[in-house]
């Protein structure tokens, strides 16, 4: 019987938090930080306007070697680990998958996905594809993706080769329970040891943003307000401490 990991989850709080900072005031945070490039570049939004937040499942496909892999899609199914993958799926889950960014595997199809959101899984990153787009669009999951393909995931180059290890995805290393956090911007990977940190920074920093955005509404001039000398600063300062309706 294949044995796989689960992984490390961090309080379901800070993922409800960062959805609601969003993808790019995070990649600035995580700049801050020293952290260049959390952006997973290549997979875009393929279901437009939502905005999530949650822990990574890993799935990695290596290039197919006939000797370890089949040509049927169901021959052995539980030997394959894209199925394996999903086993672990608790409330909140992404599943994130390096698929070396091939274009003519569909590493899910309907079926899978639909398993998937039924165990509580939120969002899918995937450096490839799934099929069955079409059926795929009304199973409200956020989907992050390079295509899709008519294609089962090993019918021609790869196979699925490990579950819940660190993968590449898209050029950014995910390491098991890492933070995903994807809007129509694009896909983030906060590294599990920073969560905390990006939650309460990234929060303040929207905030301070908002105020931003009423003053230049009211027409007040953009030096010295984005970013803040201390003059704004002093003046957030108070505005922050007002009630907020």
């Amino acid at each position: 019987m294949i044995q796989t990991n689960d992984i490390t989850r961090p309080p379901a709080a800070w993922s409800k938090a960062l959805q609601e900072i969003g993808a790019a005031t995070i990649t600035g945070t995580l700049f801050r930080l020293g952290v260049r490039n959390p952006f997973v570049c290549g997979p875009t939004a393929w279901t437009k306007g939502k905005a999530l937040a949650g822990p990574a499942l890993t799935l990695q496909f290596m290039p197919k070697r006939e000797d370890l892999y089949g040509d049927d899609e169901y021959a052995e199914p539980e030997k394959q680990l894209h199925r394996h993958a999903l086993y672990h799926t608790k409330p909140g889950d992404f599943v994130v998958v390096d698929a070396r960014g091939d274009m003519k595997s569909g590493i899910f199809g309907e079926m899978m996905l639909t398993y998937f959101k039924g165990k509580g899984g939120v969002g899918v990153l995937i450096d490839g594809c799934i099929r069955d787009y079409p059926n795929a669009q009304g199973l409200d999951l956020g989907l992050w993706l390079r295509g899709v393909t008519p294609n089962f995931h090993t019918q021609t180059d790869l196979m699925p080769f490990a579950v819940n290890v660190p993968v590449a995805c898209g050029g950014v290393l995910v390491i098991p329970g890492d933070i995903i956090v994807a809007d129509d911007d694009g896909a983030v990977v906060i590294p599990k040891d920073l969560i905390d940190f990006v939650a309460h920074e990234g929060a303040e920093h929207e905030l301070y943003e908002s105020w931003v955005f009423t003053e230049v509404e009211k027409g007040v001039k953009l030096p010295g307000l984005y970013p803040p000398n201390e003059e704004s600063k002093a003046r957030y300062a108070q505005w922050r401490k007002r009630p907020q309706i």
